[in-house]
């Protein structure tokens, strides 16, 4: 009798056990992510203004030595890096440094800091479909207002779909984004006028060491991929070695896209530019490269906020798990398994801005 109730003990709880497992499998994210496409989100949400728009502010600063301010601005990044790929490796869960601060610092410390981010990069998202919006009315006769919210619509509907689809268009326009900055490097090195790099000075107006703060932003977003660890196939590998080789094409990118610009536009001009980068491919491209670079910020802008609607519903996610905000941001599809609501209400969000 006694060995009897045991076996009916053990399958009860064996029961038991599977129904938690499975319970606790439909709230979890699947894990879809492998290395490129970890590179291919943390390129992506940093390589955007901080390129296409910056170099020619940051030249009126610092002269010809800003392309060692890019440099420096690069090495400065690899701190946080370091930090975030451990704490990513050691705790891979979704909402990245909110799941870190929040068992550190306590829920309301981390409740502050989760939705800061939430808002910050939901913010440079729709900041990115502005400028993209920009470039595209340059090639399109549309008023950007109405292509900017068509695309948040659509970025909205492929996080919908699924991490592995958005994570295929991501590396998409990575690979092709990270394909024209190399040719406008390779096109321009030819070109350049030595004399555009005179006088180098190390000082400058304020400094390379302080327009290397200026410029640091130009690596924002690298961190940020650390919101979908818990998506992210064998993390101990793949998200420090993805980080590492996303900050170092971009430190690489960088510095040699500004070394061409400064090398080929005249200071005067470079100075007061707003689109610095187009402005030189104008110098010794074909109206079709100019295009072409013209086609690289848009990607560059595509890709920044396809990785900031991914990462910015993590956030959201991860406070709804803990009970911060409504439970139902953490409600995942059945299908996909992506949290409906968090991406609904950061696409949301995103047109409103």
């Amino acid at each position: 009798m006694t060995h009897v109730l045991k076996i009916r003990i053990a399958g009860t709880a064996s029961i038991i056990s599977e129904e938690l497992e499975k319970l606790d499998k439909d709230k979890k994210l699947k894990k879809e992510l492998g290395l490129l496409h970890v590179f291919a989100i943390a390129t992506g949400a940093m390589v955007s203004s901080g390129i296409f728009l910056l170099p020619g502010i940051a030249f009126d600063k610092t002269g010809p030595s800003v392309v060692l301010s890019y440099l420096f601005a690069g090495i400065f990044a690899l701190a946080g890096l370091l930090s975030v790929a451990e704490l990513s490796t050691a705790m891979p869960k979704a909402g990245g440094d909110y799941y870190f601060i929040t068992r550190g610092m306590g829920p309301a410390v981390g409740s502050v800091s989760g939705l800061l981010t939430w808002f910050a990069l939901s913010l440079k998202s729709a900041f990115a479909l502005v400028g993209m919006s920009a470039f595209i009315a340059l090639f399109i006769d549309i008023p950007f207002e109405i292509a900017g919210v068509s695309l948040a619509i659509f970025f909205t509907l492929l996080n919908l779909i699924g991490t592995k689809h958005a994570g295929r268009f991501q590396v998409g326009f990575v690979i092709i984004l990270v394909g024209l900055m190399i040719y406008f490097v390779v096109a321009g090195l030819p070109n350049i006028a030595i004399e555009n790099y005179k006088p180098f000075k190390f000082s400058g107006n304020s400094g390379i060491f302080f327009t290397a703060g200026f410029v640091f932003v130009s690596y924002g977003g690298l961190l940020k991929v650390s919101s979908v660890a818990e998506e992210v196939e064998n993390p101990g590998r793949n998200i420090p070695l993805g980080m590492l080789l996303s900050l170092f094409t971009a430190i690489l990118a960088y510095s040699l896209m500004v070394f061409v610009t400064v090398g080929t536009l005249p200071a005067d001009e470079l100075r007061t530019s707003l689109t610095p980068i187009i402005d030189s491919a104008k110098i010794f491209l074909s109206k079709p490269g100019v295009i072409l670079l013209g086609l690289a910020a848009i990607l560059a802008f595509l890709s920044t906020a396809n990785a900031g609607i991914m990462s910015a519903s993590r956030y959201l996610l991860a406070l709804s798990r803990d009970k911060l905000i409504p439970s139902f941001f953490s409600k995942l599809s059945k299908r996909s398994h992506v949290p409906i609501y968090s991406i609904l209400f950061t696409g949301a969000f995103m047109v409103l801005s």
